[in-house]
C-alpha cells in the first residue's frame, strides 16, 4: 500500500472539516482531506441545511400562492399548481452547485482530497479504503467526521415508508398523512415543508413541549403559531413502535390509538459518526454519551488526534463546527484560535423563524444568576406589519447587577437575520443598555432588538 505524507489529515469534508481544511492551507499547511462520499460538504450541504432551506423556501412561495395569502398585498391569482419534480431539483441545483464550491476551494488551495473510509492506524496514521487503497502519514490529525440521524426503540428506518431527514428531504409524492416523531429542529421545519405542499401533519413529542432546549416562552408561543397552521401535535408522548403493513404505517404511542400514516419522519437526534475509525485502538476516549473527548485546545486522549464538531460535545451546529475547525488550526500555527462557546446562535427555519444565543431563563434560575428580561413584540413594528408577518417577539436576558447581555431569544420574521447582531453584542460582552444606544435604521424588523434591550431596563418607547 502507498503511503503519502502532508502537515494534516483532515478525516470528514462537513462545514467543520472542510474550513478546517482550508484554514489550515491559507496558514501553509499541507493538508489532506478524507470525505468517503463522492460529493463534498458533508451532512450539511447534502442532506440537511442546505436541502431543506431550500425546500422551506420553495414550499412557503407555494403555500403564499396557493392559499390566497397574496390576497391582502392586492396581488389575485387564479389558482397555482405544484411542480414537486422541479422543486427537488431546483433544491438539488443548489446542493450541486455549493458542494462543487467546496471542491473549487479545495483546488485553490491544494489541498489533497482522498476518497474512502479513514481508519487511525496508530499515531498520526490514516488508513483509506477506498478504491485506491493509501496509508497517509502526518503531525496532526483532525476528526470532522460529523453525525448521523437516530432512531428510536421499535422504530425501524427503511429508507422508503419511515425514514430520516435524509429520505424526508426526496420524497417523489406528497404523502397525505405524514406523522413526525420529534418535535425538534428537523421535525418541525420539515414537518412544516410538507404541510405547505399538501400533508395532514401530526408531531409526536416525548416532551411536554416543543423545541424543549429552547427559551419557555419562545417554545409556547412556536407551539401556538405552529398549530394555526393546522399542525397536528400530541406533546408528551411515548412511540412505543411503527407497523408498516399495506403501503402505509401505524405509529404506536402510549396510552393512545397507533396513528396512521403514509410515511413517517423519525426527528429523534442525531449522534456522533465514529464507527469504523478505530478509535478505541488508536488510544482516542469517548465521554459517557459517546462523543469524542477533547481538551481545551480540541486535543483528544491520543497525542496529535484532535477532533470538531458533532463529534465532540456541545451543539451539533454546523457554524460550532466551523468556528471550532478554524480556532484549531489556528492554534497549530501559534495563533489564539479564538471560539466562545457561550455565543453560538441556533435557529430553526419554520415561519416564522426562531432563534436564540446565549442562556435561557431556566439556566440563569438554575444557576442562581440573578437578570432582568425585556420582551418586545413585531405586532407595532412596521416593517413587519409591510410584509404582513408581524407575529411574534424579541427577549432579552442581562444581568441584574452589571447589566451584561446573557441571551436573546426570538421568534418572529427572518430572526435567523437578526440574531446576529445579538450575537455581535455578546461577543463583545455588551450591556442591554450599550445595544439599545445603538442606532437602528427605521423602518426595520431589528427594532424589536433595540425596544427588547431598552425594556431590559425598563425604558422601552413603544411598548
Amino acid at each position: 500500500m502507498e503511503t503519502k505524507k502532508h502537515d494534516l489529515i483532515v478525516i470528514g469534508s462537513g462545514p467543520g472539516g472542510y474550513v478546517a481544511a482550508v484554514r489550515a492551507a491559507q496558514l501553509g499547511m499541507d493538508v489532506a482531506c478524507v470525505e468517503r462520499h463522492e460529493r463534498l460538504g458533508g451532512t450539511c450541504l447534502n442532506v440537511g441545511c442546505i436541502p431543506s432551506k431550500a425546500l422551506l423556501e420553495a414550499s412557503e412561495r407555494y403555500h403564499e400562492a396557493a392559499s390566497g395569502g397574496l390576497g391582502a398585498f392586492g396581488v389575485v391569482l387564479d389558482g397555482a399548481g405544484l411542480d414537486l419534480g422541479a422543486m427537488m431539483g431546483r433544491k438539488e441545483k443548489i446542493v450541486e452547485n455549493l458542494t462543487k464550491g467546496v471542491a473549487f476551494l479545495f483546488k485553490k488551495n491544494k489541498i489533497s482530497r482522498y476518497r474512502g473510509a479513514a481508519a487511525l492506524a496508530g499515531g498520526t496514521t490514516v488508513r483509506v479504503d477506498g478504491d485506491d487503497p493509501v496509508e497517509l502519514e502526518a503531525g496532526r490529525v483532525l476528526i470532522a467526521s460529523g453525525s448521523r440521524a437516530t432512531t428510536i426503540p421499535g422504530v425501524e428506518l427503511d429508507g422508503e415508508i419511515v425514514g430520516s431527514s435524509t429520505a424526508a428531504l426526496s420524497w417523489a409524492e406528497v404523502p397525505r398523512r405524514l406523522v413526525v416523531i420529534g418535535a425538534g429542529v428537523i421535525g418541525l421545519e420539515l414537518g412544516s415543508v410538507w404541510k405547505r405542499l399538501g400533508s395532514e401533519v401530526t408531531v409526536v413529542e416525548y416532551m411536554d413541549r416543543v423545541l424543549p432546549e429552547m427559551d419557555a416562552e419562545i417554545s409556547k408561543t412556536a407551539h401556538r403559531l405552529l398549530k394555526r397552521q393546522k399542525i397536528k401535535f400530541h406533546l408528551g408522548a411515548r412511540v412505543t413502535g411503527t407497523k408498516v403493513e399495506g403501503g402505509g404505517c401505524a405509529v404506536e404511542v402510549d396510552g393512545m390509538d397507533p396513528i396512521i400514516a403514509d410515511r413517517v419522519l423519525v426527528a429523534t437526534g442525531r449522534a456522533p459518526r465514529t464507527e469504523g475509525l478505530g478509535l478505541a485502538e488508536a488510544g482516542v476516549e469517548l465521554t459517557e454519551k459517546g462523543r469524542v473527548r477533547v481538551n481545551g485546545d480540541f486535543e483528544t486522549t491520543a497525542k496529535g488526534v484532535y477532533a470538531i464538531g458533532d463529534v465532540i460535545g456541545g451543539a451539533m451546529l454546523a457554524h460550532k463546527a466551523s468556528e471550532e475547525g478554524v480556532a484549531c488550526v489556528e492554534r497549530f500555527a501559534g495563533l489564539p484560535g479564538h471560539m466562545d462557546h457561550g455565543v453560538i446562535p441556533s435557529v430553526v427555519y419554520t415561519s416564522p423563524e426562531i432563534a436564540s444565543v446565549g442562556r435561557t431563563e431556566r439556566a440563569l434560575a438554575g444557576e442562581g444568576v440573578g437578570y432582568t428580561s425585556g420582551s418586545f413584540s413585531f405586532k407595532p413594528n412596521g416593517r413587519a406589519m409591510a410584509h404582513g408577518l408581524n407575529d411574534g417577539l424579541v427577549k432579552v436576558l442581562a444581568d441584574e447587577a452589571t447589566g451584561e447581555i446573557l441571551g436573546v431569544h426570538m421568534i418572529g420574521p427572518w430572526v435567523s437575520e437578526i440574531i446576529g447582531q445579538a450575537a455581535v453584542a455578546m461577543q463583545k460582552r455588551m450591556t442591554a443598555a450599550e445595544l439599545a444606544a445603538v442606532c437602528t435604521a427605521h423602518p426595520s424588523l431589528s427594532e424589536a432588538l433595540k425596544e427588547a434591550a431598552l425594556a431590559a431596563g425598563g425604558k422601552a418607547i413603544h411598548g
